[in-house]
Order: structure tokens, then C-alpha cells, then sequence
């Protein structure tokens, strides 16, 4: 298949996709690996892709490279055209995944992939083996991920607005406190006075010092006292097994808690529950592997 792009020389597939993987990688060596060429020849194929762009695309800082304004700002229509294209040439909406050589980028907040990963990446390693998976964390500022390109599976509460994404409920989920053992919360029951009295840690991303927990309390007459924030779940756990502060957790991260040798406790609030559940970009509908992929995601763990 060739395109023809006016005053910048030929364009064919294989460009496409090697420009894909190189802004995935961001190493020519690397690039050179996933498409089993040699370093010179990806050398070469990225001399072709800058002359085509008549931009460098990647550029050095430092021992690494980056991409240039450029590359970020097409990454995702390049990702769309080669999904689309792989997905032309499958025939029947079959994938052999003991062959399938893929990398899928997911997007979840750390304690999903503390607790679940190793169960993905097994599964993953049985099936289809020539397939890995990059986990990235979820920034504190919201970016369309999975419209340019950046992710192709987003897993956790998907509260984004983009009318072309795919979102997928999986199952609800319910906060619970989280405290170290021996906590003075633990003696006796917890009422919502008590619970509100007691000094609090969130987690938030955005760094945020409120939440549902206080709109909850106020209904009562009540407010808490935190005292500050860390950016992750697994972060908390860490400051709570140290500390007389109390945290909270969703139900599918119990076992992070457990693993620490933390208690959990049931809220003495009615608090709202959390859509756990997958978002996706519609150019993926058609792909086979990515459909085996959310196949995966969906077994992770009892609705």
C-alpha cells in the first residue's frame, strides 16, 4: 500500500508502523528489535519518516530520546491508522495469539496494578507469549490517552468524557477504612463521630484534600480533620501502617492492606459506590487481539 503525500515523497505502510513503534519506544535500537531489523536499517527508516514529516520526530536529551511536539501531536492518528489497518488484513476476526507480537499500553491507578497485574501478565504469558503489556499510572492532570493514542485499555473508576470512548461497567465497588493494628479505632464501635474525630490521610492524584467521605459527614453535622494527602492507594497503606491516621480503600485492594498487615473496617457513612469498569477507543472494536485483551480484563476478578 502506498500513499502518496504531495512534495514529501512516497508513504508506505511499513513507515507507518515503524513510526508507531519508534514513538512507542523512543530508541531506534529498541524499535530495531520490535520490527527485527538492524540498527542501521531503522536508522535509515527514520531518516525516511523525518524527511517525509519534515520534522526529526525524535530528538536526543541526554542518553534517551523524545519525541518532538510534531510526533506527540500525531502519535494518536498514526496508532489509529495502523489499528485499522491490522485489524483490514485480519481475516474473520480471528487473532492466533500463541503468535500475535504485540505491546497493549494500559492505563490504571497503581493499586489496580498491584493487585492485578501479575495475574494479567500470566495470563498473558500463557496465551500469547510474544505479547507485553506496559501499565502506566494515571496522571493529575486529565489527557485524552485513549483518543491519541498514549493507552489502549484504560482499567479503574473511567470517568472520562469523551463521547467517542467505549466505557464498560464491571462491577461496583465500596470504600472501607484501612488502619494499622492496634488502631484506637478499633476498640470499641465506630460511629461516625468517633470516625470523624480520628485524623485522616487521603489518596488522591490531584492532591485533592476533600471527597465524598466529607460531603457524608456534613450531612451529620460533622467534619473531619485531614491532615494531608499522598498521590496513590499503595503509597497510604505505607503512612498508615506508621501512623494513628486513617485511610480508605476500595474492596478489590483488601489484599494490599492484608498483605501489610493492615485492618479494614466498614465506613460508618452512607457513601456513594465506585464504578469499576474498562474504556476503550472505538478503533479497537474490530481488533480480535485487543478484544481477547479486554476478555482478560473482564476476568480479572468477580463482578
Amino acid at each position: 500500500m502506498h500513499v502518496t503525500q504531495s512534495g514529501s515523497g512516497p508513504w508506505d505502510l511499513n513507515l507507518l508502523v515503524a513510526l508507531d513503534v519508534l514513538l512507542e519506544e523512543s530508541s531506534v535500537s529498541r524499535a530495531a528489535a520490535r520490527l527485527h531489523l538492524s540498527e542501521p536499517a531503522m536508522s535509515r527508516t527514520l531518516g525516511r519518516i523525518r524527511k517525509a514529516l519534515g520534522d526529526p520526530v525524535l530528538v536526543r536529551a541526554g542518553r534517551t530520546m523524545v519525541p518532538t511536539p510534531h510526533a506527540l501531536a500525531v502519535r494518536g492518528e498514526v496508532r489509529a491508522v495502523v489499528e485499522r489497518a491490522r485489524a483490514l488484513f485480519l481475516t474473520g476476526g480471528q487473532v492466533d495469539l500463541a503468535t500475535l507480537t504485540r505491546t497493549f499500553t494500559v492505563l490504571a491507578n497503581d493499586a489496580f496494578t498491584a493487585v492485578h497485574a501479575a495475574t494479567l501478565l500470566t495470563r498473558v504469558k500463557a496465551e500469547a507469549p510474544g505479547v507485553r503489556l506496559r501499565f502506566l499510572g494515571e496522571s493529575h492532570v486529565d489527557v485524552p490517552a485513549l483518543r491519541e493514542g498514549v493507552a489502549d485499555l484504560e482499567l479503574g473508576v473511567v470517568d472520562t468524557r469523551s463521547p467517542e470512548v467505549r466505557v464498560e461497567h464491571l462491577s461496583d465497588e465500596r470504600m472501607l477504612a484501612v488502619v494499622r493494628p492496634g488502631h484506637p479505632l478499633l476498640r470499641g464501635r465506630v460511629t461516625a463521630r468517633r470516625f470523624a474525630a480520628a485524623e485522616h490521610l487521603v489518596a488522591s492524584r490531584r492532591g485533592r484534600l476533600q471527597g465524598p467521605v466529607d460531603a457524608a459527614l456534613a450531612e451529620q453535622g460533622l467534619t473531619r480533620r485531614v491532615v494531608g494527602s499522598v498521590g496513590t492507594f499503595p503509597a497510604s497503606l505505607f503512612v498508615l501502617r506508621e501512623s494513628d491516621l486513617v485511610g480508605l480503600l476500595t474492596t478489590r485492594t483488601v489484599p494490599l492492606a492484608d498483605a501489610l498487615g493492615l485492618e479494614t473496617f466498614e465506613v460508618p457513612l452512607d457513601l456513594p459506590t465506585l464504578p469499576f469498569g474498562m474504556a476503550w477507543h472505538p478503533r479497537h472494536d474490530a481488533d480480535p487481539a485487543h478484544a481477547w485483551l479486554r476478555t482478560c480484563a473482564r476476568e480479572l476478578a468477580p463482578s
